[in-house]
């Protein structure tokens, strides 16, 4: 399984559903991987079309296959409204390397609830088996000396 850094650009979302009635919604997003969770700001007034363009990065170990996001609609006073969730599978940037950003649905209940842009970067951990002995094209050939011939004391 891979080791290493997972680097997360959450872009933005769109066609997200109003869960607020008098006024827009407060969305932010919370990414979890494995067992880490991090928080993205609150897009005030942004309604349905938040956009973050924020960046996070998590540590992950053997196991981690998925990256999950729940959106939520941040109110003063109450608990925070549920929008939605995607879940992002990690095998892909894991062989790439890198996943441009790319749309993720958005769901709740089973069923489509917006959308989700989210890019994603992975920096494997070199671990010791990564080295390898250099072949013999890489070793540094034998010094030969400089001296010329006629220069050299005699035995």
């Amino acid at each position: 399984m891979a080791q290493g850094t997972l680097e997360v650009l959450l872009v933005g979302a769109k066609g997200l559903e109003n869960t607020d009635y008098l006024s827009n919604m407060d969305p932010y997003a919370l990414l979890q991987c494995r067992s880490h969770e991090q928080k993205s700001s609150v897009t005030s007034g942004k309604g349905c079309e938040p956009e973050w363009n924020e960046t996070f990065v998590f540590t992950v170990s053997d196991g981690a296959t998925e990256l999950f996001i729940k959106l939520l609609d941040s109110d003063d006073g109450t608990n925070d409204d549920f929008v939605g969730e995607a879940t992002i599978p990690l095998e892909a940037v894991y062989t790439e390397g890198s996943i441009p950003p790319a749309v993720y649905s958005v769901v709740k209940d089973e069923e489509y609830r917006g959308e989700i842009k989210v890019g994603l970067t992975f920096t494997p951990e070199l671990t010791y088996r990564d080295y390898k002995r250099p072949c013999d094209c890489c070793m540094i050939s034998p010094v030969r000396s400089s001296f010329p011939l006629a220069l050299r004391p005699e035995p």
